[in-house]
């Protein structure tokens, strides 16, 4: 059965086919908001707000117009606007990585300065992409992390295929311009320590 043939069905009353639906969606769109989560160091509420997103979805089932959009990029919508919803709603009582609790392991392999060093570059990263306006976040987690055609994320945050990847060229080249002092400070100061040889 096709998604249209599902929401047919279920609009006409045949509602424990909405668990079909949610079974071949739920492992992209929980891995969609999981990655939206990261750079807020909010995983832990992913199951939660995927939960909410498909009960957001049944309950605005009979609203849903397959012109307008496919279910896939409906869904995906609603995920997104629940994330943005979770995100301004705790962005006031932001808890610090070191209140977490959240202590990040190494690996036996690495030495403890290594790890160090991994975490402050993920954290970096995380940042970076986290100071990004949304649309250029949103695009560059749906084309990085849930590798989604441009076709699709266009759908998903309502835009032109260009403006898509304009948004990506845009987010890559801010992350890049954010993260290029940590990147050659440390090569300057090799240098600078080989001049003082």
């Amino acid at each position: 059965m096709t998604d249209s043939q599902l929401i047919r069905e279920i609009k006409d009353g045949n509602v424990q086919l909405y668990e079909e639906l949610m079974r071949r969606y739920e492992r992209k769109i929980m891995a969609f908001i999981y990655h939206m989560l990261k750079t807020s160091k909010m995983e832990l509420v992913a199951e939660d707000l995927c939960s909410e997103t498909f009960f957001k979805a049944y309950r605005s089932l009979h609203s849903f117009r397959e012109v307008e959009a496919s279910f896939q990029t409906w869904l995906y919508t609603i995920a997104r606007n629940t994330v943005l919803s979770e995100l301004r709603r705790q962005k006031a009582v932001h808890v610090s990585f070191e209140e977490s609790g959240l202590v990040p392991v190494a690996s036996l392999e690495s030495t403890p300065e290594q790890a160090m060093l991994r975490n402050e570059r993920v954290t970096m990263v995380r940042n970076a992409i986290n100071n990004l306006p949304e649309k250029q976040r949103s695009a560059l987690i749906l084309r990085e992390y849930d590798q989604l055609d441009y076709q699709e994320i266009a759908n998903i945050l309502d835009q032109t295929v260009s403006s898509v990847k304009s948004l990506l060229f845009r987010a890559r080249a801010s992350v890049k311009t954010q993260l290029e002092p940590y990147l050659v400070e440390p090569m300057f100061r090799e240098y600078e320590g080989m001049n003082q040889r």
